[in-house]
């Protein structure tokens, strides 16, 4: 239906015939327009506090957080579990970064050694400056932050450490004084750090000329988006390192991933050195590695689909978990588990394809009640160690060899 337009000397006379003969009935009209817009204006006002207010009681992001929680410091010890692997030891320099840009001073240390290829080749290529310690009393005399593991390990005197910060990916109780970031649903821990970048407007640094093509986080303020060349560029060492952290604890994003990897990954691309990336990946293999992933095949036992294997005596544990890997390839196996004696402990490893299978809760199952055994791990993959003999009618590698394929196989609850 057409407005009706009405004639602008009817408005005029119903306006003279309001003031002269009904002047209350127009002041009523005009007092009650007024109250509407300031009820309006009212809303409009009320909803902006609201709105304010939220803003300002609304907890900040992890990184913002854990950078706060850093500049308190003068400096910080960023302590990684033992025998650290690609995402421990990415994520450890992010943070370490991280505190740099706090203006704290950070160094970061490991128990244990530092003996599978690939790590090898992240600490020499990324010329990397970790310090091995064997007790807590090694360690300066600073607060503590724990990367990629939750409760200290390795250590004889862990109980001397109260960390000050823990940012982790695996299941565990531990936590930090100040600060607690503990994701079991992402693939690696150098995803969490990598979101501290983001969140915070850190930019990967490229070449000038694509330098406008990187894009800034949404969630970032325009004040956090400062010029790449500024403090917050995120150098191609840590953006690089971070990669390799992801890309090792996901088996290039194959396994145990959430979005939050793919979206990292995305992220860090620009900034990556990838001539490094690549010799870190591929790195050479020693003689010891190739014998036990085939002495691995060749003692395997299967009671389909799940194989365990004990490769015997080894003096580098980190081929156990390669010859896990590479016996999940076998056809007709979804679930494997690998182990193999040095000094007197039994080191384990298992995989599994299978979704009936949660490997991390079957190893704390086969250690259970085992003095000194420790187990545990993600659905797909975990690991552990148990003292030979710890229990005298468990003593030897048959008796461990069935209790693998009890739990493997859901036979012990």
């Amino acid at each position: 239906m057409s407005p009706v337009a009405v004639p602008a000397n009817a408005v005029g006379a119903t306006l003279r015939m309001l003031v002269e003969q009904r002047p209350s009935l127009l002041w009523g009209v005009i007092v009650g327009a007024g109250g509407v817009a300031v009820l309006a204006a009212g809303a409009v006002l009320t909803a902006w506090i609201a709105r304010r207010v939220r803003e300002r009681l609304a907890e900040p992001p992890p990184g913002e957080r854990l950078r706060q929680v850093l500049a308190d410091h003068d400096a910080v010890a960023v302590v990684m579990h033992p025998d650290p692997d690609p995402d421990a030891m990415g994520a450890a320099l992010g943070v370490a970064h991280l505190a740099a840009t706090a203006g704290t001073d950070a160094t970061v240390h490991y128990p244990g050694e530092i003996r599978h290829q690939e790590n090898r080749a992240f600490r020499a290529v990324l010329d990397t400056d970790f310090e091995r310690i064997e007790r807590a009393a090694d360690l300066p005399s600073v607060p503590v932050v724990l990367i990629d593991h939750n409760t200290v390990r390795g250590l004889d005197d862990a109980e001397r450490l109260d960390p000050l910060a823990v940012v982790d990916h695996h299941h565990g109780e531990g936590s930090g004084t100040e600060f607690t970031d503990v994701r079991p649903d992402y693939g690696s821990t150098s995803t969490i750090v990598t979101e501290y970048f983001r969140t915070l407007g850190f930019r990967p640094a490229v070449e000038p000329a694509a330098v406008g093509d990187i894009p800034v986080d949404p969630g970032t303020s325009d004040a956090a988006a400062v010029d790449p060349a500024g403090s917050n560029t995120l150098p191609p060492q840590i953006a690089t390192a971070l990669l390799c952290g992801v890309r090792t604890d996901t088996a290039d994003l194959t396994r145990g991933c959430s979005p939050a990897e793919y979206d990292c990954c995305a992220y860090l691309h620009p900034g990556v050195d990838r001539d490094a990336l690549a010799r870190i990946a591929d790195p050479p293999m020693d003689p010891e590695t190739l014998e036990i992933r085939a002495r691995t095949v060749q003692e395997r036992v299967v009671r389909s689909p799940v194989a365990v294997s004990d490769v015997g005596p080894v003096s580098n544990v980190d081929a156990i978990p390669q010859a896990a890997d590479e016996l999940l390839r076998l056809e007709g196996v979804t679930t494997v588990a690998v182990f193999g004696q040095k000094d007197g402990t039994y080191h384990l490893s298992a995989r599994s394809r299978d979704d009936r299978v949660h490997v991390g809760m079957a190893l704390e199952r086969a250690v259970d009640g085992r003095r000194g055994a420790t187990a545990g791990g993600h659905a797909r993959t975990g690991g552990g160690q148990i003292p030979v003999g710890s229990r005298q009618s468990d003593a030897g590698a048959a008796p461990l060899r069935d209790r693998l394929f009890d739990v493997m196989e859901g036979k012990l609850a």
